[in-house]
């Protein structure tokens, strides 16, 4: 008999590439992982991985075996959403996937307020800026701020949020502007709208320093590192001067998004009924 778990593992390594990203979303170890793989060879009596050094790739039988337990996972998910809409009860775990920003600085009093109205349920907050899977349950619940247009969801628009550009008055007094540097994102948020418009209006003065955080290009704005584009909402009493944008003031809309198939269980649609509302 094959252990679940083994191709649970395995699922996820082959969908992720690599142990360690395999172990962040199983909330395991790396090690787990590995010995899980390797138990499932063993059950099957076949390599499924090819370890060269440290890379990892799929054997032919490893990626016949990664397609059945890809539909396996499937099923299992769709097992368990169908098991919590029988579950009539406001108590339980509710995963939120929201920007880490966004969530400490929006919607922390919702999470709060959710709280005391329904001591029943505890709230997990996912602050990334990746986006966790609500097919695949890394989260019942996300706020995003790019409408998705895949997969079974329920999309609810709840606000918007204004970008300007920012800097510190004392950089800006002994800087021209031809000599502004700028502050944004590293490389793997570079196709965000906002990171696209500082590219545009950086044109060939350098982005010289980059984060993954906006605390992080917050902080170097005010330390007079140059200019960033902030949303407003983060910004705002700062003591940064805002500047003119040549082009329109950029917004990014917030939506609440579910999957359609546990939106109407009670827990979930409890929470969601506290998120929504219009978030400036």
């Amino acid at each position: 008999m094959l252990d679940w778990e083994d191709l649970r593992h395995f699922h996820a390594l082959s969908r992720l590439g690599t142990l360690s990203a395999a172990a962040r979303a199983l909330g395991v170890e790396h090690a787990t992982v590995a010995r899980r793989i390797a138990h499932l060879e063993e059950s099957i009596g076949a390599k499924l991985v090819d370890r060269r050094g440290r890379r990892l790739s799929l054997t032919a039988k490893g990626q016949e075996i990664a397609t059945i337990a890809a539909r396996m996972s499937e099923d299992s998910l769709t097992i368990e959403r169908a098991g919590l809409n029988i579950d009539s009860r406001h108590a339980g775990t509710v995963r939120i996937s929201a920007p880490p920003t966004l969530a400490t600085a929006l919607l922390t009093e919702r999470f709060v307020r959710i709280r005391q109205r329904h001591p029943g349920i505890n709230i997990v907050v996912i602050g990334e800026t990746r986006y966790a899977s609500l097919g695949r349950r890394e989260a019942d619940i996300a706020v995003r701020m790019a409408r998705p247009d895949q997969g079974d969801l329920t999309v609810t628009r709840i606000g918007e949020i204004g970008f300007s550009l920012y800097g510190d008055p004392n950089y800006l007094a002994a800087t021209r502007e031809a000599n502004w540097t700028f502050i944004g994102y590293e490389q793997t948020m570079s196709s965000s709208p906002q990171e696209r418009l500082l590219a545009r209006i950086a044109g060939d003065r350098p982005v010289a320093i980059r984060g993954s955080t906006l605390e992080f290009q917050l902080a170097a704005v005010k330390a007079g590192g140059g200019i960033a584009l902030l949303p407003d909402f983060m910004a705002t009493g700062q003591g940064l001067t805002s500047l003119p944008l040549a082009e329109a003031p950029l917004t990014r809309e917030l939506w609440l998004v579910v999957h359609t198939d546990i939106k109407d269980v009670p827990l979930i649609r409890t929470v969601m009924d506290g998120l929504a509302g219009k978030v400036e």
